[in-house]
This record gives structure tokens, sequence and C-alpha cells, in this order.
């Protein structure tokens, strides 16, 4: 027997280059399945024979290799991977070290997210990227974001990014539910999420890029390193803000004070605390993942209870992933299987009606009597509205993915990647029979049914090698994705009050306006396109992409569009001139390149027809017609063919500078762009006195949107081996928004809503002004008569439409955000704030709450109501500046403290290799002049354009306090 088969066990101590212990680093034989991770105390114990290979590796080190001599003992200290440089990052159709990036990537780990209940990845990115700006359109739990890159580049409601999860490109539109349509994704399940926002990095995606691509990588196992995590938490919620409207008693002697009518009722009630609640949330864990050097897998189980803060609002989603790798051919076979599967069930209020009840029932009015909700004389107490209102939404929704690749031969890959994204959504609207109000007495159900499919198929060829100083990477591939939305509502009333709720008896519906409808909407689009990358002596680099997508959504003329991109870059630090100095990294990078914006509805380039009857167009062609049901009808255009409508294209110019200092300790990044969008794509009169039609989808000539600006980040890094240390740093965006050469005088995007209001224009797009732009009459204050008086503006004696003026715009033009981490042995506190200034919000539910009209006939408000004594309470609510707020805000947004308990000292160190408990606060304070529940919200209306800040009955915000338990096997 020789000496080399004898097998016997090896042990010892990993440490870092300070010599402190590294738990769960991964110690292998190289070439095998044989593995083992480091303790708590870096200690590893396995088997091997003499003439092994030891390979030792941990993130963010060196990896470490030796042969097994005669010794039974191996101490091994990692260096640092100076630089992080290496680091591989996930980009279009591929990785890239983060040295060898030519366009503007922003790449945010698991360890960095935002902590707390973030129900979709957007709340883990708050914060954390500069130029993303991240808008929670209200505090409803998962509630719609407006996740902006860089800038609004679009008239139309399609601003979002392009999504892609594990290389799979997910569709931007509706799956049925009313929240946010990304919180299928559990986000424990998310390894690290990468932002491509200049054109250089993003294009490759061509038609859809142009509002930047958000590239989410979900775990995978590792070769070698068995685990299981557990985890688990409570979340305690309550409002964060509330509004100072009058108590009882300030209530009866304000409305005598202006000579109103009280109605007194004897009580004492606070509405704000009758219809909101203390919420609770409660969320567990649980994956397992592991390898060999041939399979890894990475399994996961969730499940997530969040109550939100009004009654009957909450969302429940319960979720499993599974990931796996599989290799064989010697390596050069490679199979990805990405698949995962949710159940989201959603539960909402009637939010405006709650709110708008909350803020201005009378105070006197009880709440209750004997145990059960007053019954009000006139109006409906809000608290018999919950019960007989429900909507209830159910989703079930499963991405399936498998990619497997073959290099074909040294450094030429094939890659297919199949991919199915299947949605399923059952909606119920309802009112429960209430006889006690006629308004409510027969009852009502809206029923909606939606599918989505969205399938794909991509082929594509890489090809890297290396020759001397020279790298080169090739690229060339053909994506296919078709799309399907299919739609059916049904809509039924008058149904006995037998104590059966609506959704239950839907065969007892005896309304004479019951209806259904139907529609489903089919969408291709097809692609080809190249990448090329070269590298000299890793010093000077060039990359070069282009695209060419294919959608049915255009005309014949435009069916097909090319996106190309060109970037440079420059590592200076790799020069000889800073050899040995306390630079670490220096890197100029420039690019240019276009991109596309598609999001516009589908077959609007095709010839429509529709039925006369609608307009009532019908022609009494015997004569004895006597019912407008009797007379025949026949065809008129719904829309004329349009081969012409084209995408939407936006150029881009990106400079920017990464550094690095003193051995990667002070990092940063400086980013300078430009952004122009044309052929901007807007639903508008044609203005044709043949065309019927009207209205039509057309891009608007010479129009431009332009965005510049400047983007930096800064981090520093304390020596982490010491028992204290810390971590700073930050961001902020500064971006410039601009209309021009746009022929209408305003494009309205946010209307007024309410009696008298509706369709008053708040704000919309014009020329030389930024999106968002507010046009509204400039509000001077209250004359002799009592009345509103506004600024003349064109000065001929008459205050109408033609008075208003720009007023500022709903879009901040700073963004900004700070963090800081503190480490002190087995302690961690992190704090995350972050904020925007140079917005306006207009307040629409102080114009329609906050006014001497309300307190005059006994509905409550706010002293906002008699600011001006002499008002007279038939003063109207017209817009104008006198409801436009700062919206301008600095929020701690999350703060975590965290100790990480030695399981051996707890006697459970054979079972556990960590144990963390952890407390975070979310929402804990907002520093701003908005007089609203809070300054992050946009709940106006807009139709095919695209609103913002407009606060309309917005459901408030709330502060949470999660209690966190993680466990790792």
């Amino acid at each position: 027997m020789t000496s080399k088969s004898i097998q016997r066990s090896i042990s010892g101590v990993v440490t870092d280059d300070q010599g402190v212990p590294l738990p769960g680093a991964t110690v292998m034989i190289k070439g095998t399945n044989n593995g083992v991770t480091t303790n708590f105390d870096g200690e590893y114990t396995i088997n091997a024979q003499e003439g092994d290979i030891l390979q030792v590796s941990f993130v963010g080190f060196r990896t470490f290799e030796m042969n097994i001599s005669g010794q039974t003992n191996f101490d091994i200290q990692l260096e640092t991977d100076s630089a992080s440089l290496d680091e591989v990052l996930v980009v279009g159709y591929g990785t890239q070290k983060k040295s060898d990036l030519t366009g503007s990537v922003s790449s945010v780990s698991d360890e960095e997210f935002n902590k707390g209940i973030n129900t979709n990845p957007g709340n883990l990115l708050q914060g954390k990227v500069s130029g993303l700006n991240v808008t929670n359109a209200s505090g409803e739990p998962g509630s719609g974001q407006d996740i902006i890159i860089r800038g609004v580049g679009t008239l139309r409601s399609g601003t979002s990014p392009l999504y892609v999860v594990d290389g799979f490109v997910l569709d931007n539109s509706s799956t049925g539910m009313q929240t946010n349509p990304l919180n299928f994704i559990n986000t424990e399940d998310i390894e690290s999420i990468n932002v491509l926002k200049d054109a250089s990095a993003a294009a490759i995606y061509g038609s859809r890029a142009a509002n930047g691509v958000v590239v989410i990588t979900t775990k995978k196992g590792k070769a070698g390193r068995t685990q299981m995590n557990f985890s688990a938490s409570t979340a305690i919620s309550s409002i964060a803000n509330k509004i100072d409207v009058f108590s009882a008693d300030e209530f009866r002697n304000v409305v005598e004070e202006i000579g109103g009518s009280l109605s007194d009722n004897g009580a004492n009630t606070n509405w704000q605390d009758e219809l909101t609640r203390t919420a609770i949330t409660k969320d567990a864990n649980f994956s397992m993942s592991g390898g060999t050097s041939k399979t890894s897998y990475f399994a996961s189980l969730g499940a997530r209870d969040q109550e939100g803060i009004l009654n009957n609002s909450n969302i429940k989603r319960y979720s499993g992933r599974v990931n796996v790798t599989q290799r064989g051919l010697d390596d050069r076979l490679k199979v990805d299987l990405n698949l995962s599967a949710t159940r989201t069930e959603n539960e909402r209020p009637n939010t405006e009606t709650m709110v708008s009840n909350m803020l201005s029932l009378n105070p006197t009015r009880p709440a209750y009597t004997d145990g059960e909700p007053t019954v009000f004389g006139t109006g409906i107490n809000p608290l018999i509205i919950e019960d007989i209102y429900g909507d209830y939404a159910f989703n079930n929704r499963m991405i399936a993915n498998i990619s497997p690749s073959l290099e074909i031969i040294d450094g030429l890959t094939y890659k297919l990647n199949l991919g199915v994204d299947y949605s399923k959504t059952d909606r119920d609207e309802q009112y429960i029979p209430y006889s006690e109000d006629p308004d409510y007495a027969e009852g009502s159900i809206e029923s909606t049914f939606t599918t989505n499919r969205n399938t794909l198929i991509e082929n594509t060829l890489n090809y890297e090698t290396d020759f001397g100083d020279h790298g080169l990477s090739l690229l060339a591939g053909h994506s296919y994705q078709k799309f399907y939305v299919h739609n059916k509502n049904f809509y039924f009333t008058n149904f006995p009050d037998n104590g059966i709720e609506p959704r239950y008896q839907l065969g007892e519906a005896r309304g004479e306006d019951n209806t259904q409808s139907s529609d489903a909407i089919q969408n291709e689009l097809q692609s080809f396109f190249g990448r090329v990358n070269y590298n000299y002596a890793d010093k000077y680099l060039v990359t070069a992409t282009v695209r060419s997508d294919g959608s049915t959504k255009f005309g014949e003329n435009n069916e097909y569009a090319v996106f190309p991109s060109f970037a440079l870059g420059w590592n200076i630090y790799k020069e000889d001139f800073l050899e040995n100095s306390a630079v670490s990294n220096l890197k100029l990078r420039a690019s240019w390149g276009k991109s596309g914006n598609q999001e516009i509805p589908s077959k609007q380039t095709n010839l429509s027809y529709g039925e006369s009857f609608e307009d009532n167009d019908i022609y009494p062609m015997n004569g004895d017609e006597t019912t407008r049901e009797s007379y025949p009808y026949g065809l008129v255009f719904a829309r004329t063919a349009n081969p012409d409508l084209q995408w939407e294209e936006t150029a881009q110019t990106n400079i920017g500078l990464d550094f690095g200092l003193f051995d990667q300790k002070l990092t940063g990044t400086v980013d300078y762009f430009l952004k122009e969008t044309t052929d901007v794509l807007l639903y508008f009169s044609t203005q044709d006195p043949i065309d019927e039609v009207g209205y039509t989808w057309q891009n608007i000539p010479d129009m431009k949107i332009e965005n510049s600006g400047l983007e930096f980040s800064l981090d520093y890094q304390s020596d982490k081996t010491r028992d204290f240390s810390y971590n700073i740093g930050g961001n902020f965006s500064y971006i410039k928004n601009e209309i021009t050469d746009s022929p209408f005088t305003i494009v309205t995007t946010g209307t007024a809503q309410g009696s008298g209001q509706t369709g008053a224009t708040i704000n919309g797009y014009m020329n030389n002004q930024p999106i968002g732009n507010f046009y509204v009459r400039q509000f001077e204050g209250i004359g002799a008569d009592g009345l509103n008086q506004f600024t003349d503006i064109n000065g001929d004696g008459q205050i109408d439409d033609n008075d208003r003026v720009s007023s500022g715009s709903a879009v901040p033009d700073l963004i900004y955000a700070f963090y800081t981490k503190f480490n002190y042995k087995n302690f961690y506190l992190g704090l995350n704030f972050n904020g925007v200034s140079g917005n306006k919000i207009y307040n629409h539910t102080r114009m329609s709450l906050f006014n001497k009209t309300q307190i005059s006939n006994s509905l409550n408000t706010t002293d906002q109501a008699i600011e001006f004594a002499n008002e007279d309470p038939s003063n109207t609510n017209t817009v104008s500046t006198r409801y436009l707020e700062d919206g301008s805000f600095l929020r701690l947004n999350n703060a975590t403290l965290a100790y990480d308990l030695d399981p051996t000292s707890i006697g459970l160190g054979d079972w556990l290799k960590s144990f963390r408990l952890s407390v975070t606060g979310q929402n804990l304070f907002v520093i701003t002049d908005y007089s609203g529940f809070d300054p992050e919200l946009n709940t106006g209306t807009s139709g095919d354009a695209k609103s913002f800040g407009i606060d309309y009955y917005t459901y408030p915000k709330a502060r949470t306090f999660v209690f966190g338990l993680n466990v790792s096997f």
C-alpha cells in the first residue's frame, strides 16, 4: 500500500490577513466532492491523503491552494482580494469582471439591501443607487411604485425599467392585481441586483431599455458548501403620522366661531384611530443549498402574512424556489434550471372612502352604539362600509427557465434559454347588500379574471479568448418572446340580503345593468443582437453593442429598429506611473448609445372597426322602428391604420470615473450623463377633419425629452479586523429634465377629481418645462368679498385658464442617500437615510376636505380651512398654487441593531453555524414641510400619460418595528 492511499484527518484554522478567524470558509480537496466549511472560530477538519491539493476559498479573499504533505495541521491565512475589482457582475446576456466594465452599472448585494419588511425588489434598492428614484405610490402593503432611472424619458405610463430575473425578461404589464406586479418575488431569495443605467450597459436589450434595466440574480448553491437557513420575523406597524384635524371640542368651538351649522352628537371620536390599526406582519423563510463539483442547488420556501394599517388590508404570499446547476462532459456542458412558484392573496379596503372619512367625519358622532357600528341618519358609517365592502385578488404565478450551455471548442460556448412566465389572477370587488342605506341596498360585484403568459426562446454564441496582452469576447444572439393577456369581466347587481356574499351567489343577481366583457392581446418581439468586448493589457477597454428589434406593436413600415452603442474604458490605475501609489483603482469610462421604448397598447397600427350602435349612428330603414334597439346599425371606424408608427428612441452619452484609494478602503464613482428621447409617442388628436376617429397614437415630430445630470457615490470602509469597525457612505444625483419643441400648450397628466373639480388640469407636459410641471392659477389670497383672488397673468381683466402659470415640478431634481454601519465584536448597527429635494406636491386631499365649506357644514377639517378669517364658506376649491406644497424630505428609512450569538456559548455549537437576533425600525422619522400623511406618494389620475406628485386620499404610511431571528445550520 502506497503512502498516497492512506487517508488521515487534516485540521487547522482559516483566518484573514490580520489573523481574524473566518467562519463559513470553504475547504475542499481540489478535483473532488470532498469539502467542509469552517465553524464559527474558523476551524476545519477534513479527510485527505498525501499529494492531494487543499483548496480554501472565501468571498472577498483570494483562493488559497497547497499540497498536502506529511503534517496533519494546516493553519491558513487568506489574502484580501484587493479591489473586489475581480468581482463578477451579471450584465445583459452574460457576466463581466467589474474591472472590465465600460458601462455605468451599479451593483447591490443582499448584504447591502434595505432591511425589514420589503415586499418587492424596489424597496430593497431605495436610496442604494445613484440616479435611481424609488417612490412608493402609497403606504399600502405591496403598493405600486415609480422606479425611475436617470429621469423620466417618456410621456406615457411606461416609465418603469425592464426587469430581468435569472436571464428571463419579464413583461411590464399588469397581472390583474391592483398592487405591484413584482410582489411575487420573495426578496429573501435575491442574491444581488444590478442596475444598468447607461446605453452601453442597457442597449443589449434594445427596444425596452430606454428606462434602464434591472437585473435580478437569485441565490445559487456553492460546491462543497452545504447549508440550511431559517429566518423568522414579526413586525408591528402603526400609522406614522396623523393629520391634525380638529378634536371634538375644537370642532364645536370652530363651527360656532365661523357661524356654521353645528351638528353635535355628543361623542368624542378620533376617526383616524377608529379606521386604522396596529398591524402585524409574520414572515418565515427556509432555504437549503449545497453542491459538488458537478451539481449545485438552492431551494427555498417562504410565507408572509402582512397586514396594512387600514382595516381589511393585507397581502399574503407563499413562495417556493428551486435553482439547480448540473455540469457534465468534463465541465463543457452546464445546465441551469430556475423554477419559482408564488401564491399571492391580496385584500384591499376602499382606500379613498376610508381616508376621506377619517379626515372629514364629524368627531362628535359616535363610532359605536351598544357595541355595534352606529347607524347614521344621513350618510353611512365607514365601519359599516368595512363590513360590506371587499376587494379580493388571488394570483398564482410560475416562472421557469432552463438554460443548457455547451462549450463546443475551447472558448466557444452555445447557450439556449427557454422560459415561461404564467400568471392567473381572480379578483372580486363587491358590496354586500345593506338594507339600511338605499345606496347599498342591492349589493354588487365586479369579477375580473386575468391570464398572462410570457414565453421566451433565446440562442446565443459566445467566444472568449486571450492572446498575449489582448482579450476578446464576442457575443451573437437571437431572441423571440411572445406575450399573451386575456381578460374577462363580469358585473352583477341586485343580490338578495340573505347573509351570503355576492361572490358566492352570482346566480342570484337580478340587476338590469348586469354586463360582461372580454378581450385578448397578443404581441411578439423578435431580436438579433451582438456585442464585442476587447481589452489590451487589462488597461484599455472597448465595448460595442448592436441590437435589432422587431415588434408586432408597430406598423409594417417601421416594424424593426436598430439600437447601437459604443463605449471606451481606461484602467488608469494599472499604468506604471501609478504603481506603488495610494490609488488602488482609477478607471475612466465614456459611452454613447441608443435604446428604445415600445410601451404602448397593442394593435395601434391596425385598422379597427366598431358598431355604430354605440354612438347612436342608427337609421330608420324600414320606417316602422319604434325603439332605439329596433334601428338597424352598421360599422364605423374605431381606429384608422397607421403603418408609419415607430419606436421612441433614447440616445444617451455617459462619462464616468471610478476610483479607489488606500487598498479600496475609500471608493467612489462620478458620472455625467445626457439622455435625449425623440420620436415621442403619445395618444392625441389627429386634428384631421376627414379622420372620423379623432385620437390615435402618434409620434410627435421634433419633440424631445432631455435629461442631463451628475451622479456621485462615495464609500469608506475602516479596518474590518478590529473589534470596532465602521462603514460610511452615500450618493446623490442631480437631474435636470426638460421638454423641448412641443407643439402643445399642455399635455395633461394629472387632473382634479370630485364634485365640481373633475377634469381640471393640475400638471402635465409643457414646452421648455420639466416633466410633471404644475400648471395652475397663482393664488394671491382672499379678497374683501371673501373669495379667491388669483393673479391676472395676461392682464386682460379676466381670470380664466389663460392665467395659469408653471409652478414647479413633481419630479425632484436632487435625490440623495447616506448610510452608516458600525460593528463592535458581535454587535451590528446600520442606519440608512434617503431624501429628495426640488419637487412639489399637489395636496388634492387638502383641496377637497380642508376648506371652510366643510367645517361650516359640520364636517371636520384642519386649521388650514380657517387660515383666512374673512373667507366665505361658499368659496370654491379652485385648482391653484394654494394647494401646492414643498415635497422635499429626509427620511430615516431603516435602522437595524443585530447581535451574532456564538452557538457554542449556548451549547448548540454542534448544531448551528450562526445565530443572529435583530430589531429593525422602518420609516422611523421624516423631516418635511409637507402637511399630508407623507411626502412620498403618487395617487393622481392620468389616463394614457404618467401622473406625478398628486396626493388624493392617499393610504397613510406606517412606522414599523421588526423583530427577527436568523439561524444557519
